[in-house]
């Protein structure tokens, strides 16, 4: 199938594709005019690559982990889930850091709202 057709079929747009292509993710063979064909395996892996995007999962996070997908083995399975482990410790810093932001502009507007209300009641006094 052609770019086109794998891009709806998958759900994705025809540039999705590409920069998989381009990041190592996806590849293609390619006619003698230089168009790109896929088989039906593309449309799961597209899928699966969505998944891990999804999962907050860069390119190059994604590109260590597809040898446990390609060549499944013990040693590729337990790498993929050390870093998968490793992504999930990082979100959940950030996240914990997103947290104290929000946390620090609540106090922000806490200050707003008695600093509004004490004027109101300087005018009114």
């Amino acid at each position: 199938m052609r770019i086109g057709e794998l891009a709806a079929r998958a759900g994705v747009s025809v540039r999705s594709l590409r920069y998989y292509e381009e990041q190592g993710l996806l590849t293609s063979t390619r006619s003698a005019s230089g168009q790109r064909h896929y088989t039906e395996d593309h449309v799961e892996r597209v899928t699966f690559l969505q998944r891990m995007y999804a999962a907050g999962l860069s390119s190059r996070t994604i590109a260590e982990l597809l040898p446990c997908v390609d060549s499944p083995s013990d040693a590729t399975s337990d790498a993929a889930l050390q870093r998968m482990a490793e992504e999930r410790d990082r979100l959940s810093e950030h996240i914990e850091d997103l947290i104290r932001t929000r946390e620090a502009l609540d106090g922000l507007m806490a200050t707003n709202r008695a600093h509004r209300a004490s004027l109101k009641s300087t005018v009114a006094g």
